[in-house]
């Protein structure tokens, strides 16, 4: 019998994992999947998102796993407090497609991008390298992590399976 389960992350969501669990998230356009994990403690945790900043929004109180800003933090007190060690974190990276094509050169429109230079801002200053990633294109991606093997297995429509 195989007690395997696979954790899913919804948008602007987050969880963490443990041996010998995976965790899946589906339907990264622009979204940016971010995984961190501690390799020596096999434990494993998916931010799923959707935006850059959250200065950018007018409302108090805000979703904290929908933003670069402030969900990488929050995956990072996650994992610690389930026993990960911070100073052996380290990131993969996956999604910040550009979607749609748009006439405009606006940075509004480059969604996509504009959340993976967030994401890769935000894991330099906190000091936690990242060791692959998968980013933009114009295709949607589903993707799960195995924190024994440590491999990101990506989806893409159409295409090959990719493990980074």
């Amino acid at each position: 019998m195989n007690d395997q389960k696979i954790i899913k992350v919804g948008i602007a969501d987050l969880n963490i994992v443990t041996v010998p669990d995976t965790i899946r998230t589906s339907g990264l356009g622009s979204c940016v999947g971010v995984v961190l994990y501690d390799s020596s403690r096999k434990i494993a945790g998916l931010a799923h998102i959707l935006l850059p900043d959250s200065g950018l929004t007018r409302q108090e109180n805000i979703n904290q796993y929908k933003y670069a800003d402030t969900a990488i933090p929050v995956l990072i007190e996650s994992l610690v407090k389930a026993g990960a060690a911070k100073r052996s974190l380290k990131a993969k990276l996956a999604g910040g497609a550009q979607m749609f094509s748009f006439t405009s050169s606006s940075n509004i429109t480059r969604i996509g991008t504009r959340n993976s230079e967030a994401v890769h801002e935000k894991l330099q200053e906190l000091k936690i390298p990242v060791v692959s990633s998968d980013l933009g294109g114009n295709s949607g991606r589903t993707i799960e992590f195995d924190p024994y093997t440590c491999e990101l297995k990506i989806r893409k429509i159409k295409k090959q399976e990719k493990i980074i």
